[in-house]
């Protein structure tokens, strides 16, 4: 743990010991007595850390610490002092200091300062292998044993924990539980394929999960009952670990209650967004409202009718609720919805659309330059971080955050980042969706898929008598055999949905609601 550091006291003399002790244990130790000649030193070489005295004659450390931050803002500065009043300390940490220690200080309490400043990063990554490596084992065994729905919420959720922790400690392990995350997703897609007709043939079956029909019913309906006011806001196209990292920006000013749930297929917007909005199974609404679907080959936007079939199924639960409906598809759009918000209180419930997400999926997909800036799945979680920190719709949770909405917060599916090509023909009426095919005339390998050739069981729409699914599983994705190798050049790498992943179909189903009442 060897490192360069430069201590800075006009009792220097006296700290001997100390700077004995972390000679001991491998540290560089430099010293000087004054403010000047510490900004002299720190003009000409380079130190890892610097502990710096605040109260010396002749230039103070207040005053040397600004003009060390001058020349070398990153170094980390710890401010040593005898003074415990507030405003000296309010000012260093203002000036961004790394610690402060209040003399007299031990060796323990310096050498605790310099991991915690200088080594953090290595002992956390080197910590959190240690434990991913200790839990291995058991992991992999709780995905062997999943036997139902909350088993797999259960494994989902500890290993989108694991990719966070890796992925912050920079850690060479991502490999390895990239490993363990692909077979836990070939184990749950033979999950899915054993339960799912099941699940959609009995709503009441005890092991049937929480699904998209069901979101009005289970999660809106009882909060208006209760007489609150609701916000729903669905982000298109949100995983869980995407809310993972979003959740630390909005915890301090919400009470949370997470959940997950589970995505009907396929996990489209045309068919997860529109189950949730009707409260409705996709067949049944393209039989009860044939003007509101959307049929596949139709070019017409497949979220064009979101707001009515909102309005259908508050008619056939015979609720008397108002609403109101937002997309969001820019930050133009953003703006117009937060300066809309104060006229907004009149309704019972609010659903807002946001499509940042999608977009930013498919963005990368067709632009190199947003492909680099997402390369990876850190990358892609960092962006859109950023985009609730520096767009409007930050906004929108710090105003929510003052009101007395309670705020439901999910999506209508995830996506995963495909990498293996999958062979299969069709006609030209098939649809050009990569991780789900329908069609009469599929060619497929049934071993590499999870097909669905009776689509009214699934309740899905079928155009014709001979229509079948077929759905992609883990991160494999449709490739037609003509101009193959282009076409999978094209897509590989790329996030996509429709098929059947723990990411695209184990989704977030957050409820917020502010920790400050008007």
């Amino acid at each position: 743990m060897t490192a360069r550091l430069l201590w800075v006291d006009d009792e220097i003399e006296l700290l001997k010991a100390h700077i004995l002790f972390l000679r001991k244990k491998g540290y560089d130790v430099e010293t000087v007595s004054n403010g000047y000649d510490a900004i002299d030193r720190c003009a000409s070489a380079d130190f890892d850390l610097i502990l710096l005295d605040e109260n010396m004659p002749g230039l103070s450390g207040l005053e040397t610490l600004q003009r060390i931050k001058d020349l070398t803002p990153a170094t980390p500065v710890v401010m040593v002092t005898k003074s415990e009043e507030e405003n000296i300390m309010d000012q260093a940490i203002g000036s961004k200091i790394a610690d402060y220690l209040i003399k007299p200080v031990n060796p323990t309490q310096i050498l605790l300062s310099l991991k915690k400043n200088i080594h953090q990063r290595e002992l956390v990554t080197e910590h959190t292998q240690t434990a991913y490596r200790q839990n291995f084992m058991q992991l992999s065994q709780l995905i062997d044993d999943a036997r139902s729905i909350d088993d797999w919420y259960e494994a989902y959720r500890q290993l989108v924990g694991w990719e966070l922790q890796l992925s912050d400690a920079d850690s060479s392990m991502l490999d390895m539980l990239a490993m363990q995350k692909g077979e836990a997703n070939k184990a749950f897609a033979k999950f899915v394929a054993s339960n799912y007709l099941r699940w959609i043939a009995d709503k009441e079956a005890k092991d049937r999960p929480l699904m998209s029909p069901d979101i009005f019913k289970h999660s809106i309906f009882p909060l208006l009952d209760d007489g609150q006011q609701v916000f729903l806001i669905v982000i298109d196209n949100f995983r869980y670990d995407q809310w993972r990292v979003l959740m630390g920006e909005i915890a301090d000013s919400f009470t949370i209650e997470e959940s997950l749930y589970t995505s009907i297929l396929p996990t489209a917007t045309q068919y997860a967004r529109n189950a949730i909005f009707s409260g409705l199974m996709p067949n049944i609404i393209a039989e009860m409202f044939p003007d509101l679907w959307v049929d596949e080959d139709s070019e017409e936007g497949k979220n064009l009718n979101e707001a009515p079939l909102i309005r259908t199924q508050f008619q056939r639960y015979r609720r008397q609720n108002t609403f109101s409906y937002h997309k969001v598809n820019d930050s133009a759009a953003a703006e117009h919805l937060l300066h809309e918000l104060p006229s907004l209180q009149k309704y019972n419930l609010n659903v807002c659309v946001l499509n940042f997400i999608d977009m930013l999926s498919h963005a990368r997909t067709e632009s190199q330059m947003v492909r680099e800036l997402a390369s990876n799945e850190a990358a892609y979680r960092s962006i859109t971080l950023s985009w609730l920190r520096h767009s409007p719709v930050g906004e929108l949770f710090r105003v929510l955050a003052n009101t007395n909405y309670h705020i439901i917060l999910t999506t209508d599916h995830g996506s995963i980042r495909c990498k293996n090509p999958i062979r299969v023909k069709g006609d030209r009426n098939t649809n050009t969706n990569l991780r789900y095919k329908l069609g009469k005339n599929l060619d497929y390998n049934p071993r590499e898929v999870v097909d669905i050739t009776s689509p009214h069981q699934a309740q899905l729409p079928a155009p014709n008598l001979s229509t079948r699914y077929i759905f992609a599983t883990g991160d494999t994705f449709f490739a037609y055999p003509n101009n193959y190798n282009y076409y999978v050049s094209y897509y590989r790498d790329t996030f996509q949905h429709g098929g059947i992943s723990m990411e695209e179909m184990l989704i977030p189903l957050i409820s917020l609601t502010p920790k400050v009442k008007r």
